[in-house]
C-alpha cells in the first residue's frame, strides 16, 4: 500500500470504483499484483474488468501530469496502431496499451477521495500474465521484444510532448548524493550487510555518471521512455506467451532508452529474482541476456544510433548498481519509499542488486559482443 495510508475497506473501494463505472455497476474490487509504489486492484464490473489504482502522491507529487502523459501516450500509440504497422510483428500479434477510463459524472481522468487519495482507472488487458522470474530463453526473448515494440511505437513521439513526472529519476549521481545524505542521517545500526553495501558503493561511485556524461556530450539523445520496464511490467499472452503490453506507465517521461533496456536486462537476467535471500548465488545469466537482446534489437536496432548501442552494456551494470543504491538508501532512511515486509527487506534487495552488478561487471566483454552481434543482425 501507499506508505502510512491504510487500505480502504471493500465498501469504500466499491464506492471509489463506481465513480468510474456508475452506481451499482461494480461487483467486487480485489487486490492485484505486487507493485512497490501504487496500490492496485482489479475491478469486476458489469461492463467488464478494469484496473483501479491509488497513485502514491509521495512519489508522484504532480499526479495530474502523470495522467496527462498517459493520455498523450495513448493517443500517439493508438494512431500508430490504426495506421500502417511500423513493424511486421505488429501485424502478426495483438498489442494493447492500457488507457485511462474517465469518471462517469465529471469526465475526469482521476478521482479524489475524502481523505485526499488520488485514484484512477485504466483498461484491463485480458488473457495475460506476468512473471517475476524469467522462465527460459524463449520468454526472455519475448520480454526484450515487448520493450522493443514499445520503444518503436513511441520513437517518433517528441520527448517534449511528455512531462517529466519524476525529475531526477534514473539520474544515478543524484541517487548517490541522496545515499550520502542518508548515510549521515541514518539511525540504523551498522551490520555486516550494510558494511558490505558501503564498501561496494565506495568502489564504484566515481563511475556512476557515465550515462549522464555521454548525454551531456550529445552522444545519447533524450527519447520517450517507459521508465520502469522490469520483468513483471511486461504482459504476456496466456496462450501464446507473446508480449502484448507494457503496464505501470506512471514513469513514462523523457529520458535515455538505456534506463529502460538496462532495467529490462537487470530484471530478466537474474534467474533468482530481486526478492531472493540467496545473495551469494545471484548472477547475471548471459544466455538470458542473449535472448533479451535478440528480441529487443530485432525491433529497436532499426532506430538506435551506434552510440546508443555501444552504451547498452554500461546501462545494464549501472541500472543494477543504481537500484541497489536506491534500496540501500531507503533502508538507511527507514523504508519510506519501497514497500518492505520486514525492517531489513530493502537491505536484502540492495545486496541482491550489488551481487548482480558484480556479475555483470565480470562478463562485460561478452555482453558487449552480444550487443554487437544482435545489432549487426538487425541491420542486415
Amino acid at each position: 500500500m501507499v506508505p502510512n495510508v491504510p487500505a480502504p475497506s471493500q465498501p469504500e473501494l466499491i464506492a471509489i470504483a463506481e465513480t468510474f463505472h456508475g452506481s451499482g455497476a461494480v461487483e467486487a474490487v480485489l487486490p492485484l499484483g505486487n507493485g512497490n509504489v501504487n496500490d492496485t486492484y482489479l475491478v469486476e464490473a458489469a461492463s467488464g474488468s478494469t484496473v483501479l489504482q491509488r497513485v502514491n502522491t509521495q512519489v508522484f507529487t504532480k499526479p495530474h501530469l502523470v495522467m496527462q502523459n498517459l493520455q498523450v501516450l495513448g493517443e500517439h500509440i493508438a494512431s500508430k496502431l490504426e495506421g500502417e504497422a511500423p513493424h511486421p510483428l505488429l501485424e502478426q500479434r495483438r498489442w494493447q496499451l492500457p488507457t485511462l477510463v474517465c469518471t462517469q459524472t465529471e469526465g475526469k481522468a482521476w478521482h479524489c477521495d475524502p481523505a485526499g487519495g488520488i485514484w484512477r482507472t485504466i483498461t484491463y488487458v485480458p488473457h495475460t500474465t506476468c512473471v517475476d522470474v524469467v522462465q527460459g530463453a524463449a520468454q526472455a526473448r519475448e520480454l526484450g521484444l515487448g520493450l522493443g515494440l514499445f520503444h518503436l511505437l513511441i520513437s517518433d513521439l517528441p520527448p517534449t510532448a511528455l512531462a517529466d513526472t519524476l525529475e531526477g529519476f534514473h539520474i544515478t549521481p543524484g541517487y548517490l548524493a541522496a545515499y550520502h545524505r542518508a548515510l549521515v542521517n541514518t539511525t540504523c545500526q551498522p551490520n555486516s550487510g550494510s558494511d558490505r553495501c558501503i564498501t561496494f558503493i565506495r568502489e564504484r561511485e566515481s563511475q556512476c555518471d557515465r550515462l549522464e556524461r555521454a548525454k551531456q556530450r550529445g552522444e545519447l539523445p533524450l527519447r520517450p521512455i517507459h521508465g520502469d520496464p522490469k520483468i513483471n511490467n511486461v504482459l504476456l499472452d496466456r496462450q501464446s506467451g507473446e508480449a502484448v503490453a507494457l503496464i505501470d506507465l506512471d514513469t513514462v517521461k523523457p529520458g535515455l532508452v538505456h534506463y529502460d533496456i538496462g532495467d529490462c536486462l537487470r530484471s530478466c537476467c537474474n534467474p533468482l529474482g530481486e526478492e531472493t535471500d540467496q545473495i551469494d548465488a545471484v548472477h547475471f545469466d548471459l544466455n538470458l541476456a542473449d535472448a533479451v537482446l535478440e528480441g529487443y534489437l530485432a525491433v529497436a536496432g532499426s532506430f538506435l544510433s551506434e552510440a546508443e548501442l555501444r552504451y547498452i552494456p554500461d546501462a545494464a551494470q549501472l541500472i543494477s548498481f543504481e537500484l541497489g543504491l536506491r534500496f540501500f538508501s531507503d533502508y538507511l532512511m527507514g523504508n519510506t519509499y519501497f514497500k518492505a515486509s520486514h525492517p531489513e527487506h530493502n537491505l536484502q534487495r540492495a545486496l541482491v542488486q550489488f551481487q548482480l552488478t558484480a556479475s555483470i561487471e565480470s562478463q562485460m566483454p561478452a555482453l558487449r559482443q552480444l550487443v554487437e552481434r544482435h545489432a549487426t543482425a538487425a541491420s542486415v
